[in-house]
């Protein structure tokens, strides 16, 4: 356990602001995952360009940039998954433990929160009741919450919550690059050492990845770090993932040069969203990741049609000049 971080308090240097973001990001990702973002508004809402990205929203886009399309710009309804929302509930359970004084967060009281954050995760979003719908005797759900515990428990084994005062929990962050890309976020923890350095904590309630796609699981932490240095000037000492379901603990220390190397990537990822939002032209991209997709009845692979695109279209001619715009239908 990296102890320089141990028993740091909320310094007036902590980063970024405290405001939550208009939408709500989701902290917990894969397939089945929950709809939204910061970057792009609830169902129902009146179709706009994208006008910001966030780690989940650019995963989308480098995983299949018609998923991406039918999230951000249709924003399809898709079904609560149990994989998800248990991710997003022992996301709750470690928050509030923090609001306990140092000595009172053990493993008891935080395995004690898991029923009463599961009543208020599901008073904020009724459409969760469907999740345990087809089990009258409860036995499914008295399931998933053993496991939610479980995974509280483990977390015990690989931090010591009573060593620990972070500096922000839940911390929204946003900034707006040279480029006028605008990057937001939502980071599980943030922590400041007595001397400043920071560390930027995320939990994850899967496994840890194989040591040949760490790189990718570390995109997200990259993505969050470059918003800090762009906000407060301040490199990240340590980013660090936190796996629950493998009890594995993953860390990296960023240099600028990193996070220069993100900014790029980003920028090119945003001119391909760019250029697809204005011409319509969303390919889907078939891994094996689209077995958990919820949209395949509107997906081309499967046999489906997307939905009319609901934005102006941009018709370009061989020349490269723009011919017109036409409407959705």
């Amino acid at each position: 356990m990296d102890t320089s971080f141990e028993e740091a308090g909320a310094a007036p240097s902590a980063p970024g602001p405290t405001t939550e973001p208009p939408a709500a990001e989701a902290t917990t990702g894969g397939p089945g995952g929950a709809t939204g973002g910061a970057d792009g508004a609830a169902v129902g809402r009146v179709a706009a360009a994208p006008a910001s990205l966030s780690p989940s929203r650019a995963g989308d886009f480098m995983q299949c940039p018609l998923l991406y399309r039918f999230r951000v710009i249709d924003r399809l309804p898709e079904k609560p998954s149990e994989a998800a929302t248990r991710g997003t509930l022992v996301h709750a359970v470690l928050e509030r433990l923090f609001d306990a004084p140092a000595g009172e967060r053990t493993a008891p009281r935080a395995k004690a929160l898991v029923p009463g954050q599961w009543d208020r995760l599901r008073e904020s979003r009724p459409e969760l009741a469907e999740l345990f719908a087809d089990d009258p005797d409860g036995q499914r759900l008295a399931q998933w919450l053993g496991e939610a515990e479980r995974l509280v428990e483990r977390w015990f084994t690989l931090e010591d919550p009573t060593r620990l005062e972070p500096a922000e929990r839940e911390l929204f962050v946003e900034a707006e690059l040279e480029s006028g890309l605008r990057l937001r976020g939502i980071i599980d923890r943030v922590d400041v050492a007595p001397t400043g350095e920071v560390r930027i904590v995320d939990y994850k309630t899967g496994k840890a990845p194989r040591p040949e796609y760490a790189e990718n699981a570390l995109f997200q932490m990259k993505f969050y770090a470059l918003v800090i240095w762009r906000l407060k000037g301040v490199v990240p000492r340590r980013l660090q993932l936190v796996y629950l379901g493998s009890g594995d603990v993953l860390t990296y220390d960023p240099v600028p040069a990193d996070l220069e190397r993100v900014e790029r990537r980003l920028r090119a990822l945003w001119e391909a969203i760019r250029r697809a939002t204005e011409t319509g032209d969303w390919r889907p991209r078939p891994t094996k990741l689209c077995g958990w997709c919820d949209h395949q009845a509107h997906c081309p692979e499967f046999g489906g049609t997307p939905p009319p695109y609901p934005l102006p279209l941009r018709v370009v001619g061989s020349d490269g000049v723009e011919q017109g715009r036409m409407g959705a239908d």
